[in-house]
């Protein structure tokens, strides 16, 4: 078993104002850049903050902030000239995402800087059903995006740069946007009949995933906007999902207490991860067994997973084993989210904390390597495909780590 995750840091939000609604202070969600400089943090009450990463000392010692420092000093020290930002929102903040980093070579227009083309840029999604897209830089609003008719829970920029932005909304749709044409929308993806939780692209961006409030998760195709297949094999609603970094695998987490993973080409169940009741010794949630998930995540080399239940725990799972291989205490946990170079993952709270926790650091093997580089260009079907021995395709296609 691996070590137990030790919490680095922990960020609270300041005294807040006076609202008139109640439950407002939740984080819903937190994000990485994906060069991992900048963190996004829905700290409730309308706010998001931008934080330079890593977390300068400074910040960690002032009013807004809390650090628990077990002795790991390298993976939270200061670093960087940038400033730390707050978005005011206006609405409540449920979902965030950053885009890509722009191209190497990209020019701005006319001399005035195109969205996202020459600067990163954040996502999100609020509680009246608008977008707000800023630049991180300066944490200037950029535009507005309206269209959904509900909360808009989650949000997904398709990894190559292409600035297609997807968005999940309790209107019970998703909606394509291409912010390299000032937020043109380009579809409504219809179907569910439930509110839409979760939305991922995968990283070669052929499929997008989304969950909603009911027993499958759908897998559109992002080439067309069209439905692939419904993945049906839960038990109850269907709250997260997550693609692999070679976009060969895909996992859903339920209410029903389970993570399936899948194979997305074929639609086929490959393991069923269950989160049962700790042993007396080692439960930290005293009488409380509600496992119900809230939230799921690939590590970036994709050999683990990260996942928040309503047991109190954030459980860092061995795909290869198939088990836990470690367990961290967690109050009201609602999100998480893995650095994008490793080491240590990120968790929201719904008192509107956000705690960072160690994660083993892995050094993939070099089949490992080797595997993850042929999936990232190669579908199921082309695997299968290859004149090569049984054995070496059923460890392709993730049968057998």
């Amino acid at each position: 078993m691996a070590d137990e995750p030790l919490l680095l840091a922990e960020l609270k939000p300041g005294r807040p104002q006076q609202y008139d609604w109640k439950a407002s202070c939740e984080t819903w969600s937190v994000a990485f850049s994906p060069d991992g400089t900048w963190f996004a943090w829905s700290q409730g009450h309308c706010i998001v903050k931008l934080i330079p990463w890593p977390l300068e000392e400074a910040e960690l010692s002032c009013k807004a902030s809390e650090r628990k420092n077990r002795g790991i000093k390298a993976d939270v020290r200061g670093g960087g000239g940038a400033k730390e930002k707050t978005l005011e929102c206006g609405q409540i903040v449920w979902g965030l995402a950053f885009s890509p980093w722009p191209p190497p070579g990209t020019k701005e227009r006319d001399g005035l800087p195109a969205p996202g083309r020459s600067c990163l840029i954040l996502a999100t999604g609020l509680n009246d059903g608008q977008i707000k897209v800023w630049e991180v830089q300066t944490g200037r609003l950029l535009f507005s995006l309206s269209g959904h008719l509900d909360v808009v829970r989650d949000l997904s920029f398709a990894p190559n740069g292409s600035l297609i932005l997807v968005s999940a909304s309790r209107d019970k749709t998703l909606r394509i946007w291409d912010l390299s044409r000032d937020g043109k929308q380009v579809q409504v993806l219809s179907g569910h009949t439930q509110w839409v939780y979760c939305c991922s692209i995968s990283p070669d961006c052929s499929m997008l995933c989304s969950a909603a409030g009911e027993k499958s998760a759908f897998l559109w195709s992002m080439r067309s906007y069209t439905l692939i297949r419904k993945l049906e094999g839960h038990q109850s609603s269907v709250v997260s999902c997550d693609f692999s970094p070679d976009s060969a695998l895909l996992v859903t987490a339920s209410y029903d207490t389970c993570v399936i993973m899948w194979d997305p080409y074929t639609g086929e169940q490959l393991r069923t991860l269950r989160h049962v009741p700790l042993p007396p010794a080692l439960d930290y949630g005293g009488d409380i067994h509600a496992s119900s998930l809230r939230s799921v995540c690939f590590s970036p080399e994709g050999l683990y997973l990260a996942t928040v239940a309503d047991d109190r725990l954030l459980r860092i799972w061995d795909l290869e084993l198939r088990t836990p291989v470690a367990f961290a205490p967690m109050t009201n946990g609602l999100c998480c989210v893995y650095f994008p170079h490793g080491g240590f993952i990120a968790t929201g709270t719904r008192d509107g904390h956000v705690q960072f926790w160690s994660a083993p650091k892995v050094l993939s093997s070099l089949k490992h390597s080797c595997r993850k580089a042929l999936r990232t260009f190669l579908t199921t079907y082309q695997v299968l495909a290859l004149p090569i021995p049984k054995k070496m395709k059923e460890f392709l296609t993730y049968r057998t780590f």
